[in-house]
C-alpha cells in the first residue's frame, strides 16, 4: 500500500492547515485522524487569538498629540497657546533672547482674543473647553499638580527653563544661614522628595489618574503564556491519545494478520515494527516475502506472468 504520508507530504499538510487551507489527501486511521484534529484544533485557536489580539491593538485608541515640544508650537498657528498674565511664565518668553521663544512671544502678544489668562483655574479650564485647539504653559510642579488629579489634561514635551525657589527674608537676617543650611540637609537625605510625593501624588486626590491610565494602557496587550497555554496543553493531551490509539490499533491489527497467517503475535510485531522504520516506497510492509496487505492488514498474492512474442 502506497504511503501518501512522507516527510513533503507531511510539511504541506502541517502548513496547509496552519494557513486553513484544505489539502488533497487526508488521514484515515483513528490515530492519524485524532493527532489531525488536534492540530487543527490548535492552529483554529491559536489563529483566533492573534487576530483577536490583532484587532484590538489595531482599533484601541490612542491619543495622537502633533504637538511634542515649545518647537512644534512655534511652527504652527491652528492650535493657540497662552500663559498667566504678568506671571513668571510669561516673563521668561518676553525676556528669553533665544529665536523660538521670541517667536513664541510675539504670536502670543498678538493673538486675538487674548491667550494670556487672569489664573492658572482658568488656563486649565480654557484647555479643556479648548478640546486640543488651545495650550497653557505654566511651571512644570504646578502641572504635574494638576495633572495628577485631572485626568483629561496632561504634560507635553519637558522643561523649558530650570528655576529654584526661595524663602524671602530681610537683608542680614540671622536666621538665613540656618534655614539654607537646613534645606540643603532636607535635600540631600530625600526628604524634599518625599514630602513632593506625598503631597503631589498621594494626599488630596493625588494618583487618580494613574488608574485610568494603566486601564487605558492594557486594552491591547501582547498573548503570553498564560493567555494560550490552554490549547497547549490539549494539543499534547491529543497527541498522547493518539499514540495510545496508535499503539492499540497497531497491536491490533498485528494480532489479526498473525492468526489469518499462523505466525506468531511478536514475530509478526517485529516484522511490522522493522518495515516501518525502514519506511518503503509503494508498497506495504510486514508478513511474508512475496505478500502485500491491504488497509485492513490482508495479504494478498501477487502473481506474475512471462509471455514471449516470436516473429516469424
Amino acid at each position: 500500500m502506497e504511503n501518501i504520508f512522507s516527510l513533503a507530504n507531511c510539511l504541506w499538510f502541517a502548513i496547509g492547515s496552519l494557513m486553513q487551507q484544505s489539502c488533497d489527501f487526508l488521514p484515515k486511521a483513528v490515530s492519524t485522524r485524532m493527532v489531525a484534529g488536534m492540530w487543527w484544533f490548535f492552529t483554529l485557536i491559536m489563529i483566533s487569538s492573534y487576530t483577536a489580539n490583532l484587532a484590538a491593538f489595531l482599533t484601541v485608541e490612542r491619543m495622537d498629540s502633533p504637538i511634542e515640544s515649545a518647537e512644534d508650537l512655534a511652527k504652527q498657528t491652528k492650535i493657540k497657546y497662552g500663559a498667566l498674565k504678568g506671571g513668571s511664565t510669561a516673563a521668561f518668553f518676553r525676556d528669553s533672547n533665544f529665536s523660538t521663544y521670541q517667536r513664541m512671544w510675539s504670536f502670543m502678544e498678538s493673538a486675538r482674543p487674548t491667550v494670556f489668562t487672569s489664573s492658572n483655574k482658568e488656563g486649565e479650564e480654557r484647555v479643556m473647553r479648548g478640546k486640543g485647539s488651545y495650550a497653557y504653559l505654566m511651571e512644570s510642579t504646578t502641572i504635574e499638580y494638576v495633572v495628577e488629579r485631572n485626568c483629561d489634561l496632561t504634560q507635553v514635551g519637558g522643561m523649558l527653563d530650570s528655576k529654584g525657589y526661595g524663602i524671602a527674608m530681610p537683608p542680614n537676617s540671622p536666621y538665613r544661614t540656618a534655614i539654607s543650611g537646613a534645606v540643603l540637609k532636607l535635600q540631600e537625605e530625600g526628604k524634599l522628595h518625599i514630602l513632593k510625593t506625598k503631597w503631589w501624588k498621594e494626599k488630596r486626590g493625588g494618583g487618580s489618574c494613574r488608574d485610568e491610565t494603566s486601564k487605558s494602557s492594557s486594552t491591547a496587550n501582547e498573548l503570553g503564556l498564560a493567555n494560550v497555554g490552554g490549547v497547549f496543553v490539549v494539543l499534547m493531551g491529543g497527541m498522547g491519545v493518539a499514540c495510545v490509539i496508535a499503539v492499540c490499533e497497531f497491536v491490533w491489527k498485528s494480532r489479526k494478520v498473525a492468526v489469518d497467517e499462523r505466525a506468531s503475535l511478536c514475530s509478526e510485531m517485529a516484522s511490522e515494527l522493522r518495515s516501518a522504520l525502514k519506511c518503503p516506497s509503494g508498497t506495504g510492509s510486514g508478513g511474508n516475502p512475496g505478500s502485500t496487505r491491504d488497509g485492513a492488514g490482508s495479504p494478498y498474492l501477487h502473481y506474475g506472468f512471462s509471455t514471449k512474442s516470436q516473429l516469424h
